[in-house]
């Protein structure tokens, strides 16, 4: 299975402590499935992009918003080993514009498979929301592999 932590948004500046951050838990992550970053410039660049994608094996979308569902640690794993196990390759996390999701993504969302995913009740940072999600996907991964990482507290 492949993982990929898009945003919409400016590309980080080289050097910045938590796009350096974001990528050691992606390098982590390669022990246990393949992990890569995307940016788009603009909502629309990233729904081009899924377009095309659809045409051979559509990913699984997660959507990241604060009014999405939040899950636990074990529970995030327990669904993450749920789509691997009916064979879902891709999985394609993306943290929204600035401003939010439109009206319009919201649409597009409900007609493919998705989930809308929060961190949590507080807004945070994109680069910061990319890095605690970078490191729950390496927590999962332990989680499915019984990798001692994760204690269950």
């Amino acid at each position: 299975m492949r993982w990929i932590l898009a945003h919409i948004g400016s590309r980080l500046p080289a050097g910045d402590p938590l796009e350096a951050l974001t990528q050691t838990w992606l390098r982590r992550i390669g022990s246990f499935a393949q992990a890569e970053t995307a940016v788009f410039a603009t909502e629309a660049a990233f729904w081009d992009s899924l377009a095309k994608k659809q045409r051979r094996t559509a990913p699984f979308l997660v959507a990241l918003d604060s009014r999405g569902r939040e899950m636990s640690s074990e529970d995030f794993a327990a669904w993450a080993g749920a789509l691997r196990d009916r064979s879902t390759q891709e999985i394609l996390f993306v943290v929204g514009p600035a401003s939010g999701w439109s009206e319009a993504a919201r649409d597009q969302m409900g007609a493919m498979p998705h989930l809308v995913l929060s961190l949590g009740k507080m807004t945070l940072a994109h680069a910061l929301a990319r890095a605690v999600l970078a490191e729950q996907l390496y927590r999962a991964s332990t989680i499915l592999s019984g990798h001692p990482y994760h204690t269950g507290h």
